[in-house]
């Protein structure tokens, strides 16, 4: 019998709950059938295995060393003193004893046993913070500002990602049944669980994945074009008046399906604050009803998109929106970085910006993350912002505790800020080897050292003072967003990446691809090459991103013929990506 497709699998669930049950009672068996992994992706885990044991566990006749991987949703990265904490203890108990910031600000947990899945999934949702739809054919965390400054633009971008996160909640109740034992969810998801029926998403739910983003110029940081619904915030005399609309990004491209690729987020159109939520659900709407259903690698909104045009779209979604709507405003952005360091938020209390090597919270290497961030919460009792460039931001503190809590991060030997370059702060890469089941490369392990290199590299040419946006990927799916930054390292194989440049440290500008394949050795005279040039031509207080946009053509958009010696012999393996 030929295996089921996705679609089938979700319409046959009885909302998604197939035999999910069944098999994570099952105690004889470490892992889940494909089936039951795919309706488990709904519920905010990934069934992985341990690829640095493939191997040897080969040799040795064993099954794969099974994991899973826990993702929460938290809409805007805010979180409760208590809510991290909890988090923090769940890891040390359940998992690998480390958190993963990710692009979407959530926390992954990784290294999960089978038999752990249900503890785990209790004890966050008894934090009041869920894994529901954290993965999945949904639309998935809704990202915003993590800076908590209390003027209106970031609390309402606050507000709009917890409505939004209430809005699109699948409604069936098969998470609290398998997971909670029939207990509802936390109060404010408990009116989306009421009724079975889901006039969202229906029985197939989304063709695929649907990620909104919440931005405020100047500062992008959210990355807002690389989601498939974003709203830019506009403001006037200390008000948002409304938000200008902007749909169709998303930069996966699928393994061996060449007519795949990145794309920027379009300009909608520009609404009212009391009408973005109505609009939210109409694109959602639209997405639903002509996402392809047929060829899952092409079921995303920016395709849809592409293949219609930004008009029809805008008709369609038009036919489901009672509001007014009027054309889009113009943006300034200036960079993509975090607000890091200590910044007053503007109510007498300040918040402390802490810089998190690539978002891994964890004791290792000399640097104690994990037991720093556990002192000081518990302490001082903090709410906690998680930022999509995976860093960590302590809020709410007092004039008075600021010492103590430098005190401590020193103590820990958590780097400050000032002992970062630019560059270093807005560095990023994915969770890659050994857990994501798609990485060709090497990824978030081997990214430190090359940024040395790099460092290196710059402060010979006398540049470690200047932005210059550097990101790396195991794999072409850009599940660390490089195909949008200024220098990207993306993976081929072991130790080889696909060159790209050309992106903008605004996050606006894709980049194209300058060397089909480069030697992690040979990274730091690939990166001297193309600052030497930028040193020799640029112009008084130009950036990168401006000197190269001035002098360069960009090579070839992103595409999979880029990768197809790698991505054809991995065609056939139905993995998707686990996005870190």
């Amino acid at each position: 019998m030929a295996a089921k497709n996705v679609e089938e699998i979700k319409a046959e669930s009885n909302g998604l709950r197939g035999s999910l049950r069944e098999e994570i009672q099952d105690g004889a068996s470490i892992h889940v059938s494909e089936e039951a992994a795919q309706l488990l992706k709904f519920h905010g885990s990934y069934q992985q295995d341990d690829r640095d044991q493939r191997i040897a566990r080969k040799q040795q006749h064993l099954d794969k060393a099974w994991i899973f991987m826990i993702r929460s949703k938290i809409p805007g990265g805010a979180l409760t003193a208590e809510q991290y904490l909890q988090h923090d203890r769940v890891a040390a108990e359940l998992g690998n004893g480390t958190l993963r910031i990710t692009t979407r600000q959530d926390i992954q947990l990784h290294g999960v046993l089978k038999g752990n899945l249900k503890g785990c999934l209790q004890q966050i949702n008894a934090s009041g913070i869920t894994t529901w739809g954290g993965c999945g054919d949904v639309v998935r965390n809704t990202i915003a500002p993590a800076a908590p400054l209390k003027d209106e633009a970031h609390e309402d971008a606050q507000r709009l990602a917890h409505e939004l996160s209430r809005k699109f909640l699948a409604r069936s109740r098969a998470y609290s049944e398998i997971w909670l034992d029939g207990e509802k969810l936390d109060p404010g998801a408990a009116s989306a669980q009421e009724a079975e029926a889901d006039p969202v998403y229906e029985k197939h739910y989304l063709p695929r994945k649907f990620k909104i983003g919440i931005a405020i110029p100047p500062r992008n940081d959210v990355d807002v074009y690389s989601n498939d619904l974003g709203f830019i915030s506009h403001v006037a005399d200390g008000r948002v008046l409304g938000y200008t609309v902007v749909v169709g990004g998303g930069f996966g491209m699928s393994h061996g399906k060449v007519d795949t690729y990145p794309a920027l987020a379009k300009p909608l159109f520009y609404v009212p604050r009391d009408q973005a939520l109505d609009v939210a659900l109409a694109v959602v709407l639209v997405q639903r009803d002509y996402g392809n259903r047929t060829d899952r690698k092409r079921a995303r909104l920016k395709y849809l998109i592409d293949e219609r045009g930004i008009d029809w779209f805008r008709d369609e979604v038009c036919k489901r929106f009672a509001g007014q709507s009027a054309p889009a405003r113009s943006v300034r952005w200036d960079t993509v970085g975090d607000m890091l360091g200590w910044h007053p938020q503007g109510d007498g209390r300040w918040f402390r910006g802490v810089w998190v090597q690539e978002g891994r919270v964890a004791d290792a290497h000399g640097v104690n993350y994990r037991s720093a961030f556990r002192t000081i919460v518990e302490r001082f009792r903090l709410p906690v912002r998680l930022t999509t460039n995976c860093n960590l931001i302590l809020a709410d503190v007092l004039p008075e505790q600021r010492a103590e809590i430098d005190r401590i991060l020193a103590a820990h030997s958590v780097p400050e800020p000032a002992t970062l370059t630019p560059m270093r702060q807005t560095a990023q890469a994915c969770v890659g080897l050994p857990t994501c089941g798609l990485a060709l490369a090497e990824s978030e392990r081997a990214f430190p050292a090359v940024l040395d290199q790099i460092e290196a590299v710059m402060s010979e040419l006398a540049l470690s003072d200047e932005q210059i946006l550097i990101r790396m990927t195991g794999c072409p799916n850009g599940c660390a967003r490089p195909y949008n930054a200024d220098i990207a390292f993306v993976g081929r194989a072991p130790g080889k990446y696909a060159l790209y440049v050309g992106g903008s440290i605004t996050g606006d500008r894709l980049a194209g691809l300058h060397a089909k394949t480069v030697n992690q050795e040979d990274i730091p005279a690939q990166v001297r090459e193309l600052l030497s040039g930028y040193v020799q031509q640029r112009r008084p207080d130009e950036t990168f991103t401006a000197y190269w946009g001035r002098t360069h053509e960009n090579g070839p958009a992103p595409h999979p013929s880029q990768f197809h010696v790698e991505l054809a012999r991995r065609a056939g393996a139905k993995l998707e990506p686990a996005e870190a």
